[in-house]
C-alpha cells in the first residue's frame, strides 16, 4: 500500500485542524515560492494545505512517477508543476480528471487543455541572453536564427543540451511547429557550425554573464538570476515580429487528481492557482517572469513587457517530444 511521505502524515494526524477541510497537493514548484501560496489559500478560505514538495533531484518526473503508481488509489488532490510535458504524460496515463475552472477562462486557449484536464499559467520564456560587453547594441541578436550568423564565431554563442527541460520542450515546439525534418535541419545547422552545447540553461547563463559566450539561449528564471546579480546582460524575447515565430513560453500548469479525496477543495484550490491575482503574486515574488494572460504588472528583472508567444499546441510538443530527444540525442551526445 502507498503511503504519503511523514511530511503530510505528521500534519494530517495532528490534532490542530483536526475537523478542518483539506486538500492534498503535489507540487515541483520550487517550495520557496510555492509554499507562501499555499500559504495564502489557507487563510482565504480556512481549507488546510497538505503539500506534498519534491526536493529530489528528479523534480518532477519523481512526482509523476507516484501519481502513476498511485492511479488505483490516489492520495493527492491537486497536482502543480513548474512545467507542461510531465503534465501532458500524466493526462495520456490517465492519471488526471477534466476540470473547467472558471479562473481558466481569461486564459489564452494555447495554455488550456480543450478538455481541460489542465491549466497553464504563471510562465516562463525561453529568451536569448546576451553580454553587452560584448555584443554592440545594434548588434543583439532578435531571433533564434541568428544562433546561426556566421559573422559570430560559433563558440562565443551556446545553448543547453536539447534532450533535457525546457530546452527539449523548445526543441519538440519547433519539431512541432516547423515539422520535424526543417527543426532537425536547424540543430544539425547548429551542431555542424560548431555552437556551444553546454549542461544546463544556468551554465548558458553564468558563460554569458562572464564573457566566455556573447549570447545564448536560456530560461528567463536564469537570465533574470544574472541581471539581479549587475552582470553586463540583456535579455532578449526573440522573434517577436509580427511574422516571426514568436518565443516559447512554458507555463505553469495545474490539474485535478482523477478520484482525488478531497474533489471540492482541489477545486477551489485550482482556481485560486489559476486566478489572475495567484499569477501577479507569482510574477511579483520572482517565480514567473511571462504571465499569459495581460496583466499589469512589472517583471522585476525586465520591467513591463509584452510577450508574444509561439502559437503551438502542448499537445503535439508533448507529441514530438521522443522523437526530438532520440534524434537530438544521437547528434549531440558522443
Amino acid at each position: 500500500m502507498l503511503l504519503l511521505p511523514t511530511l503530510v502524515l505528521i500534519a494530517a494526524c495532528s490534532l490542530p485542524g483536526a475537523g478542518q477541510p483539506s486538500v492534498v497537493i503535489y507540487t515541483s514548484v520550487d517550495q520557496v515560492f510555492s509554499e507562501p501560496t499555499l500559504e495564502e489559500f489557507e487563510a482565504q478560505t480556512g481549507i488546510r494545505v497538505l503539500p506534498v514538495y519534491d526536493v529530489e533531484a528528479a523534480k518532477t518526473t519523481g512526482l509523476v512517477t507516484r501519481l502513476i503508481a498511485e492511479k488505483g488509489r490516489p492520495q493527492a488532490d491537486v497536482f502543480w508543476s513548474g512545467e507542461i510535458a510531465q503534465t501532458i504524460a500524466l493526462q495520456e496515463e490517465g492519471v488526471l480528471a477534466p476540470y473547467h475552472s472558471p479562473s481558466a477562462d481569461d486564459i489564452p486557449a494555447t495554455f488550456v487543455d480543450p478538455e481541460y484536464h489542465w491549466i497553464g499559467f504563471a510562465g516562463r520564456a525561453r529568451v536569448l541572453l546576451v553580454n553587452t560587453d560584448e555584443v554592440p547594441h545594434e548588434r543583439i541578436p532578435r531571433s533564434i536564427d541568428d544562433l546561426l550568423d556566421p559573422d559570430w564565431p560559433a563558440d562565443r554563442i551556446g545553448i543547453a543540451y536539447p534532450m533535457f527541460g525546457t530546452t527539449a520542450t523548445q526543441a519538440a515546439a519547433l519539431y512541432a511547429h516547423l515539422g520535424p525534418e526543417p527543426a532537425l535541419a536547424y540543430f544539425c545547422a547548429l551542431r555542424d557550425r560548431g555552437v556551444r552545447v553546454v549542461d544546463g540553461n544556468s551554465v548558458v547563463r553564468d558563460m554569458v554573464a562572464d564573457g566566455r559566450l556573447a549570447f545564448g539561449l536560456t530560461d528567463t528564471d536564469d537570465a533574470c538570476g544574472a541581471v539581479e546579480r549587475g552582470a553586463p546582460v540583456e535579455i532578449v524575447f526573440p522573434d517577436q515580429g509580427e511574422d516571426d515565430l514568436g518565443t516559447l513560453v512554458v507555463p505553469n500548469t495545474v490539474a485535478l487528481i482523477a478520484g482525488a479525496p478531497h474533489p471540492d477543495q482541489a477545486r477551489a484550490l485550482i482556481d485560486f492557482l489559476a486566478s489572475a491575482e495567484t499569477e501577479r503574486r507569482l510574477v511579483e515574488i520572482g517565480w514567473s517572469h511571462a504571465p499569459v494572460r495581460p496583466l499589469d504588472v512589472a517583471i522585476g528583472c525586465m520591467g513591463e513587457t509584452a510577450i508574444r508567444p509561439m502559437d503551438v499546441s502542448f499537445a503535439e510538443v508533448y507529441r514530438h517530444l521522443a522523437r526530438s530527444q532520440e534524434e537530438l540525442g544521437a547528434m549531440f551526445i558522443r
